[in-house]
């Protein structure tokens, strides 16, 4: 699917984060990289792959948080990805289950954003 335009869209790729880990922080760092695996591809097709964690982890710091979940984590984590499809085109779910994913397609239905589950329905801009 490729956007009316023409133009190269802006793609927020979600998947779980701290989903299935107990958050053991190498599994967590794992469900990261998978998502980031789907990046180089959607920059390559002439897109803007982003994840909501390259800005939420930064700013949770800065907030103060200590451990994931706590109130600092929680001020900024999913918000902060709220916030982002707000500037977004797609979104493209990646991974197993996850209830943060799946807001953000919640979130991105709502916005009248494009919803991609496979990285092949991305076409080249």
């Amino acid at each position: 699917m490729i956007s009316s335009s023409g133009k190269s869209m802006m793609i927020l790729i979600a998947g779980p984060y701290r989903s299935g880990t107990n958050d053991d922080p190498a599994l967590i760092r794992r469900n990261v990289e998978d998502m980031e695996s789907y990046a180089l591809p959607i920059f390559r097709a002439g897109h803007i792959p982003m994840l909501g964690e390259w800005l939420a982890l930064p700013l949770v710091a800065l907030a103060g948080s200590q451990k994931i979940g706590d109130e600092a984590f929680n001020e900024v984590f999913h918000p902060i990805a709220v916030r982002l499809l707000e500037k977004c085109d797609a979104v493209l779910r990646v991974g197993g289950p996850s209830a943060g994913a799946d807001e953000m397609v919640c979130v991105g239905r709502s916005l009248g954003l494009k919803i991609f589950t496979d990285p092949k329905e991305i076409h080249a801009a």
